[in-house]
């Protein structure tokens, strides 16, 4: 088994190579003067069970070519098999079509590290689990639940703590952390009046006097948690923490959380956190390298990969 990485999370990279106890697989990703990739493979992978950790996040394309041609290197290596290891799979939240001519680029991200020559797919938290089918070859979704869980055990008092989906589409990651830490469930109801803004309208459930977790997948802009924030606290919350699988956190997302009525948004390093991340007062990073490196071990040794979730 040998494990290499692109340039998008060298630091995720790193930490599960030192959980599996390997070297970290070498190899040369850098660009012309032009900005082309470039990518050489330093070590023979003739026969070798290869995976390639590479979140396809900001720059996303950079990062998604970085994967296709690390693909290609192995495979005209002569690699035995290659698994494409995506702790943030970029373009998910493209997965159907939202009006007339517009694309699905999530099904095409998932030909295209298909026909580079990727043998599996091993990814976490999916924006929609149905992006699974997009892949023509077996994709394993992990999920964080049980890291955010047994974080949430350790920081708060579990009789105290109200478990809160931000929409409704996100009810059942909601449902499965609240069952994990035996927590009641609510639901914010929001209305979306434009994309990349969100109107909170309600709240189902009796948040009242209660440490409300929020839990998602992505915070991009962190406009709707921040919404959800207020109003959870408007209902009587004593406190108000997100968990959040993927922090993309583009634009001026960081100082937003910040400046927000938010204790603290926890994240994981499914994307390297950014110096602006790594310094607010408010963000904390817990890392999925066990969850990973478990998921990639039991690959290697064509054992159970849901078990890890029973």
């Amino acid at each position: 088994m040998k494990l290499f990485a692109g340039n998008s999370n060298s630091q995720l990279a790193t930490s599960i190579c030192r959980y599996l106890d390997i070297p970290l697989g070498k190899a040369n990703v850098r660009r012309f003067a032009d900005q082309e990739i470039f990518v050489e493979i330093l070590e023979n992978v003739r026969g070798e069970d290869c995976f390639i950790l590479q979140s396809t996040s900001y720059p996303a394309n950079d990062h998604l070519m970085e994967l296709l041609i690390m693909i290609d290197a192995l495979k005209r290596a002569s690699a035995r098999r290659i698994t494409a290891v995506l702790p943030y799979f970029g373009y998910a939240r493209q997965d159907r079509k939202p009006g007339p001519r517009a694309p699905i680029s999530a099904k095409l991200v998932a030909n295209m590290i298909t026909k580079a020559g990727a043998d599996r797919v091993l990814t976490l938290d999916l924006h929609a689990a149905q992006i699974q089918g997009f892949f023509d070859i077996p994709t394993d979704n992990l999920f964080a639940v049980p890291v955010l869980a047994r974080d949430v055990k350790e920081n708060y008092d579990l009789r105290n703590v109200m478990v809160v989906s931000p929409d409704v589409g996100g009810v059942v990651r909601a449902r499965a952390l609240a069952k994990r830490t035996d927590s009641l469930l609510a639901i914010v109801d929001k209305r979306r009046e434009r994309p990349g803004e969100s109107e909170v309208m309600n709240v189902i459930g009796d948040v009242n006097g209660k440490d409300c977790i929020l839990i998602d997948d992505i915070i991009d802009s962190g406009g709707t948690l921040c919404n959800a924030a207020e109003a959870l606290l408007g209902k009587g919350a004593t406190s108000v923490t997100a968990y959040i699988t993927h922090g993309v956190l583009s634009g001026g997302a960081v100082a937003r959380i910040g400046a927000s009525k938010l204790t603290e948004l926890v994240i994981t390093d499914s994307i390297e956190p950014t110096e602006a991340v790594a310094n607010a007062h408010n963000i904390r990073v817990v890392s999925v390298h066990e969850l990973m490196g478990e998921a990639i071990q039991r690959t290697a040794l064509e054992e159970s990969v849901s078990s890890l979730f029973d």
